[in-house]
């Protein structure tokens, strides 16, 4: 190692001490996986050489491994080769500050506290807050994109990324993240990738959530750090467009964005606008069949959630999803070891963890009961469990 430190110039634009610390960010949750595993029994020798191979300008984007999930709903993911998750985390680490100075706060998805809870929260706030304005007299409109993650043009997306670069970034590496960015937004993963499961596993997947059946130049893969927040920032002109607008207010979280007004009318007449100013600007389409606009009374969906009043109850698919683990968990047969005891808490913790944030008390009770007794017990011996249950 120190043979190669001497080989290399330590003014090198993108400093040693900046992968280092991506490489650690980016390992915390990838710790077990093989890619992740085989970088590390070298990792300082790794770090060095990708370190080389970005200020010299001879890195190259590895193979991603392409594969289906089930759950929550199917999709299809790319897992980038992890030293390339390396670069992504630099990346995300130097342009992050600056994204936050222009981000609206109504933007919820992959950003330090703003997740799926701040969202829902920052819904339910705006509704009460009109709905108390004009004596119950509010109206929700709720909307999404047709096929976002497809859609999105990387030519276009490249050139707002560089230019936003060019503009805000000021320390002396801009040229190579500029360069890092363009590579990784012009990346096609789809024509080297790595399949992983069966070629059926995609059957049922409609071609238009499929990165393979995508325009040419069009669609940025999910399961990437950069995907996720090179998606916020495409759609920064529609947060601008909104947040401006007095008679409205507004959240959004990835595609899903929700609009709260006191006039019917108002919100109806935005569709159009907005339809036209993703048209025009970002190359989108609003999802025809996915535009609701009711009374707030009657309830909104969104983001695993239904708001309806001043209740936040949970949604279908959380309610299935817990029940389903549930029987998972019982249909298990044998001993109940320490590793099920602690798997059977972190599952069960991590659901009502955040429904004690709903109104949702009953259903984490009627999750207890009908856990096995044996499964009861685990939390006996495993500490710090199933408080959450009976919270009130």
């Amino acid at each position: 190692m120190e043979q190669q430190l001497e080989l290399f110039d330590f003014n090198a634009p993108i400093a040693l001490e900046d992968l280092f610390e991506a490489y650690f960010e980016c390992r915390k949750h990838k710790r077990k996986t093989l890619n992740a595993l085989s970088f590390e029994v070298d990792y300082e020798h790794n770090l060095i050489e990708l370190w080389q191979q970005i200020n010299n300008g001879t890195y190259k984007i590895g193979r991603s491994i392409a594969f289906i999930v089930e759950k929550p709903v199917k999709r299809e993911i790319f897992a980038a080769d992890f030293r390339d998750r390396v670069v992504h985390h630099l990346v995300i680490r130097k342009l992050e500050q600056y994204f936050e100075k222009v981000f609206s706060p109504n933007s919820c998805s992959c950003r330090k506290g703003k997740g799926t809870l701040y969202a829902v929260k920052r819904v339910a706030d705006y509704i009460q807050k009109r709905a108390k304005q004009a004596n119950g007299e509010c109206y929700v409109l709720k909307m999404d994109i047709q096929a976002f993650f497809m859609s999105i043009d990387c030519n276009l997306l490249c050139r707002k990324l560089l230019e936003f670069v060019e503009q805000y970034y000021m320390k002396s590496d801009k040229n190579l993240v500029k360069k890092l960015v363009e590579m990784i937004v012009l990346n096609r993963p789809q024509y080297s990738c790595i399949r992983r499961g069966k070629y059926s596993s995609w059957d049922g997947l409609p071609r238009h959530k499929s990165l393979f059946y995508a325009a040419d130049m069009n669609g940025m893969p999910i399961g990437n750090l950069t995907s996720q927040i090179f998606a916020n920032f495409y759609l920064n002109d529609l947060d601008g467009y909104v947040d401006s607008l007095p008679q409205v207010d507004y959240v959004r979280y990835v595609d899903d964005f929700v609009l709260i007004g006191n006039s019917k009318d108002t919100l109806k007449k935005l569709i159009a606008k907005i339809r036209e100013l993703l048209k025009q600007k970002l190359s989108l389409v609003l999802h025809p069949k996915k535009i609701y606009l009711q009374h707030y009374q009657k309830g909104v969906n969104f983001v695993g959630v239904r708001l309806k009043g001043a209740l936040i109850l949970a949604g279908n698919r959380l309610k299935r999803n817990f029940f389903e683990k549930i029987t998972e968990m019982n249909l298990k047969k044998g001993k109940v070891t320490s590793k099920r005891a602690e798997d059977t808490r972190a599952f069960f913790n991590s659901y009502c963890g955040y429904m004690i944030h709903l109104n949702a008390y009953n259903l984490r009770m009627r999750g207890w009961r009908l856990l096995k007794n044996e499964l009861q017990n685990c939390f006996l011996y495993v500490k710090n469990c199933a408080y959450v249950v009976m919270k009130g």
